[in-house]
């Protein structure tokens, strides 16, 4: 699998590194790995202020409030992934740099661990897990996250969130 992850930057509050990059693509190469997606895939990546997060929250899902992460899916549905081609363009993820921070400054870890989540979370959306549609679902979807950033080699320090 080949994986092609396409950073854009409009916010402050983080200096994008090559080394965030470079952990981005790792997390979400595994998250990949691990749900046994053998496309080529194509991602976006977007880091953003809270401001934009909230617009962009507002307009897509009539949640006027901040919030950490979003993700728009290529694919929804029944609009499954075209079996018969080597490669997929999955979707957008977009990050809220500030609230990374703040987070990661509330679950007492780094900011790199809690953008390697939000891109793993993320992720898993865009292959099609929910985590609003039943408790059920949720705990499959929080379980998936954890497994696949402890096999990414970033697993949460003992008595953080």
């Amino acid at each position: 699998m080949k994986l092609k992850i396409f950073f854009s930057n409009n916010q402050k509050a983080v200096k994008i590194t090559p080394e965030i990059k470079k952990l981005l693509r790792h997390a979400i190469s595994t998250a990949l790995d691990y749900e046994k997606f053998d496309k080529n895939a194509e991602v976006s990546v977007s880091f953003v202020s809270n401001e934009e997060i909230r617009s962009l929250n507002r307009d897509y899902r009539n949640v006027d409030r901040e919030t950490d992460v979003l993700s728009f899916p290529m694919y929804e549905g029944d609009d499954d992934i075209d079996v018969y081609s080597d490669s997929a363009v999955l979707g957008d993820i977009i990050i809220s740099a500030e609230k990374a921070v703040a987070q990661a400054a509330e679950y007492g870890h780094s900011v790199e661990r809690e953008l390697a989540f939000l891109a793993v979370h993320s992720t898993l959306h865009l292959l099609g897990y929910d985590h609003e549609t039943s408790p059920e679902d949720e705990a499959d979807m929080f379980y998936r996250q954890e497994e696949i950033l402890k096999l990414a080699g970033i697993p949460r320090r003992e008595g953080t969130k």
